[in-house]
């Protein structure tokens, strides 16, 4: 890539990096892909987006976009050749406010429970707040009963800014979860991480080093 080009400032297994790359590669947008690690954050990213976090994509003329769900809004705004834009874009985005609100602060909890204990007697995971995330997921689970994907008969943006954080708790108890306890929700899931977009988001990228080291 040129000095020209977009920059994304990206973390492999983080659900919102994914989030703008899947954004980014529908959209076919090139971009500089720089691979960080949260815990050495490159001084070039926390000078683009002081907040420290991923993703953050730098335009070409300098604009800062550092929201997930917003870099997949302007790569949509630019190219949408699958229409992931068409269904209600206020029903889309209430699913996925539902999702990284309530749905997200319990899957923290129930994955990092040691992060949120104290003690001696550290959990490793939370089951109450697992139970209180499986609440909302019974009404995607619903949702997918009456059609393959949360708007309908085909995929958007709901689906594919979403289905990161369903991965990301589904590997939590990876055999609890294949039993499976949510069927519909299992299959919509198991559709997406075996797709080829998923796949090529996925790429493994050299970690980027910093000009300032």
């Amino acid at each position: 890539m040129t000095n020209s080009a977009h920059i994304l400032y990206s973390f492999r297994r983080c659900p919102y990096a994914m989030r703008a790359r899947l954004g980014l590669k529908i959209a076919k947008i090139a971009y500089e892909h720089r691979e960080v690690i949260l815990r050495d954050k490159p001084a070039e990213m926390l000078h683009a987006s002081p907040k420290g976090s991923v993703p953050v994509l730098v335009l070409q003329d300098g604009t800062v976009i550092d929201e997930s769900l917003d870099i997949m809004l302007w790569a949509l705004g630019k190219h949408d050749p699958e229409n992931w834009l068409v269904p209600d874009m206020d029903e889309m985005l209430g699913l996925i406010k539902t999702l990284q609100g309530s749905f997200v602060d319990h899957l923290n909890r129930y994955k990092y429970a040691s992060r949120y204990s104290t003690g001696t007697a550290r959990a490793t995971i939370d089951l109450a707040h697992r139970a209180k995330a499986c609440e909302i997921l019974q009404d995607f689970e619903r949702s997918l009963n009456k059609a393959p994907y949360l708007m309908g008969s085909a995929p958007s943006l709901a689906d594919y800014a979403i289905f990161p954080f369903i991965r990301q708790f589904s590997a939590v108890e990876k055999n609890w979860w294949d039993e499976p306890q949510f069927p519909n929700l299992h299959a919509w899931l198991s559709y997406f991480l075996d797709g080829k977009l998923f796949t090529a988001i996925m790429e493994k990228h050299p970690l980027f080093v910093s000009n300032t080291h």
